[in-house]
């Protein structure tokens, strides 16, 4: 296995292909990690958690669809899910271009 920063960071950058897309912040991220996974070293754990995370976030995004009416609180949560879609993977892209490992708020572990 060898160390690739550059492709860990990229990859969690690709995650903003969604706001481009709306898929593509999946999809992309998916297909580094179900090909490289094996030879690049960490790539794993990061992938997994970028997997968790666009997954949470769309199940999450589901949820606050009925809640629009329960006093609103659907909106709240459709106004927070794109600000943390654009902080986390910035955040997150930079924590791999220093060797640490990611964390994603909000993630539920369904690939582990």
């Amino acid at each position: 296995m060898r160390e690739n920063r550059q492709l860990l960071t990229l990859t969690h950058l690709s995650q903003l292909l969604c706001f481009v897309s709306g898929i593509g912040g999946f999809v992309v991220p998916l297909i580094v990690w179900l090909t490289q996974r094996q030879s690049i070293y960490k790539l794993d754990e990061h992938g997994k958690s970028i997997l968790n995370f666009q997954i949470s976030t769309f199940l999450l995004t589901l949820l606050c669809i009925p809640l629009i009416l329960l006093f609103g609180l659907g909106l709240l949560g459709l106004l927070i899910i794109p600000v943390l879609l654009l902080i986390f993977p910035i955040v997150n892209a930079v924590k791999a271009s220093n060797g640490e490992p990611p964390y994603y708020p909000l993630s539920i572990a369904f690939l582990r």
